[in-house]
């Protein structure tokens, strides 16, 4: 048995071993300040949920599609002109990122906007499906892709 003398002896040194200097609870990264980026990005889901509904719905497709995680893939695949299997392609690690930039391309392409706009979507969607989505651009219909 510990004697009571040993044991107040260990409540003394017990602070000093092992003994790690964080501040997480006040610090702007910690639990404290974390909130606002939850807060931020939900607002850019909504946000983005219902630019690409209002895409979607701009192309005469189900808006609701832009809800449900592949299946809105497979509906941009669709606005873009391009067939539905290149959601299989997606899976693909490297081979994604190019299909990505080339089916968006083709979205703002039926649209009537340029290259440069696709290039946009693909890297800053937060800023130009909104822009796509609520601006005055117009589905044209899969428009063939220039040779």
């Amino acid at each position: 048995m510990i004697a009571p003398n040993n044991l107040l002896c260990l409540l003394t040194i017990q602070p000093f071993i092992a003994q790690e200097s964080s501040n997480y609870e006040t610090s702007a990264g910690g639990t404290m300040g974390g909130g606002g980026g939850g807060v931020i990005g939900l607002v850019v889901a909504v946000l983005m949920i219902a630019a690409m509904w209002k895409v979607f719905s701009k192309a005469g497709r189900p808006g609701w599609a832009a809800i449900i995680p592949i299946v809105n893939t497979y509906f941009l695949c669709k606005v873009a002109g391009r067939p539905g299997w290149w959601v299989i392609l997606m899976f693909i690690p490297f081979v994604n990122f190019i299909i990505w930039i080339i089916v968006c391309i083709d979205v703002v392409r039926n649209f009537g906007k340029g290259a440069g706009f696709g290039i946009g979507l693909a890297f800053l969607g937060f800023i130009f499906y909104p822009i796509l989505g609520f601006g005055s651009a117009t589905y044209q219909g899969a428009v063939p892709t220039p040779a």
